[in-house]
């Protein structure tokens, strides 16, 4: 009985018709003995993520059957009647195989390599499993994905290297101060960016967060969110002597921040070293402020551009990374199996 998955993602469906289909986890036990009880499965484990909502299988029906039963079970149990065109995708063995180990991995992810989606994966196995709705067969499979999804993670660096402005930022105040736990972070501005940007620092060990902005109950409720504390826009040049991190992203026309104003300030700090992450447009601080030092100033373009370099090296990873899930797809399922890549849904919403 071969390895049956259907679903859809973020690359066959937006998230308007995902949202449609995703299973909230308390429902998930229920939905799986239900999946069985009809029939269309002997062992099943369910997947339901922000991007995707994948069933599992393993199935007596041949695989048209077992696609035809399946998808009827999804649609169904979402009371879904509206028309589907390549939505949902279906794959059988050995694509079957080799998409769950990319899944596993991060290569099927939206950001290429993360780590996420193995502990999405693994919880939704757990379940599964706790549940008596697994055997030998999806046993076996899940557990050697989640060795693929180690040995790619060990072996290339696929997981390697920032892709996003927050990760970038924890990345630059970990090379310039070595541990964030004895690090004060200050926001100018309650931008969403930033916000995230924050959270990512305190992810990461920051002592405290400081938050100011223009309007003060804007300050006051983000400034909850994060765990710290507000202070009026006029007073922040006070603020500024205790923290090493600034994140800045007001709305100004101007600089907020200078060369002029800042000398007098990096005086009173004792030259400590300083990371200004300027994330506004129109910049918020000034470039000459970069010539100054112990000062460590990147804008937004400068993150990006990290960002992208970490992202193009990911991607120049994708080929080690598909040569090793083949190796490991032929090892589960014998050497009967075609080596061939599994067959990438549709990409039709823009996703990467």
């Amino acid at each position: 009985m071969p390895l049956v998955v259907i679903g859809l993602s973020y690359r066959s469906a937006p998230v308007t018709l995902r949202e449609r289909f995703a299973f909230a986890e308390a429902r998930v036990p229920e939905a799986l003995r239900q999946l069985r009880d009809s029939g269309a499965a002997d062992e099943a484990v369910i997947v339901s993520t922000c991007n995707r909502v994948e069933i599992y299988a393993v199935s007596s029906l041949e695989p048209p059957g077992a696609f035809a039963a399946l998808r009827d079970f999804l649609i169904n149990s979402h009371d879904y009647r509206e028309p589907l065109r390549d939505e949902i995708y279906s794959l059988s063995e050995p694509q079957s195989v080799h998409h769950l180990f990319k899944v596993a991995s991060g290569l099927d992810s939206m950001v290429l390599g993360e780590t996420e989606i193995l502990g999405q994966l693994k919880k939704a196995y757990d379940v599964a499993l706790q549940g008596g709705h697994t055997a030998g067969r999806l046993n076996k499979a899940f557990q050697r994905a989640f060795n693929v999804a180690k040995h790619i993670r060990t072996e290339t660096n696929i997981q390697r290297g920032s892709v996003s402005v927050g990760s970038v930022a924890v990345e630059l105040a970990e090379k310039i101060f070595n541990r964030l736990s004895e690090r004060d972070v200050m926001v100018i501005g309650a931008g969403d960016t930033s916000e995230k940007a924050a959270r990512a620092l305190l992810s990461r060990g920051a002592r405290s967060i400081i938050v100011t902005n223009r309007s003060h109950d804007k300050a006051v409720l983000l400034a909850q969110e994060l765990g710290g504390r507000a202070v009026q826009f006029e007073d922040w040049a006070r603020e500024f002597l205790n923290v090493d991190i600034v994140i800045s992203s007001t709305s100004a026309p101007h600089y907020i921040l200078d060369r002029a104003k800042l000398e007098p300030l990096m005086k009173s700090r004792r030259n400590r070293p300083l990371l200004l992450i300027d994330i506004a447009v129109p910049r918020d601080i000034e470039p000459e402020v970069n010539f100054m030092p112990n000062i460590f100033l990147y804008n937004i373009d400068d993150l990006q551009a990290i960002a992208d370099a970490y992202l193009t090296q990911r991607k120049e990873e994708v080929v080690r990374c598909e040569q090793i899930i083949r190796e490991k797809a032929q090892a589960l399922l014998g050497p009967q199996a075609v080596p061939q890549p599994a067959r990438e849904a549709r990409p039709a919403f823009g996703g990467r």
